[in-house]
């Protein structure tokens, strides 16, 4: 049986998940929409599952930490959402607090996303 090769950056997730054709980034905008640039869509929290969550901290700054979650849409499309804290923060607020926490979460093997 082949093992999994470790994925450990953020970067190497982002580029593994691109290589999958999965480069959809769900965001929040700034009128505090949480918006698909790529598929033009706009999000209500009910509207997405995700399915897998990967967490990082940063090496040189445990404040540096990030979460990025793989989410499916109504119509099966496959994103991500970015969370990154302290250096690399971009943070949107209690708005986009509220609205990852109110996404209904259903964990997949990593199989299932990577192959």
């Amino acid at each position: 049986m082949e093992q999994p090769t470790e994925m450990t950056t953020l970067s190497q997730i982002l580029e593994k998940l691109r290589l999958k054709g999965v480069d959809n980034e769900i965001k929040m905008n700034d009128d505090k929409e949480v918006v698909s640039e790529n598929l033009n869509k706009t999000y209500k929290a009910e509207d997405l599952l995700i399915f897998k969550t990967f967490r990082f901290e940063g090496d040189s700054d445990p404040a540096d930490n990030a979460v990025l979650y793989i989410a499916e849409d109504k119509e099966g499309n496959i994103g991500y959402i970015l969370d990154a804290y302290g250096t690399y923060s971009n943070h949107e607020g209690p708005e986009f607090d509220d609205f990852i926490k109110n996404i209904k979460v259903e964990d997949r093997d990593e199989q299932e996303l990577f192959g």
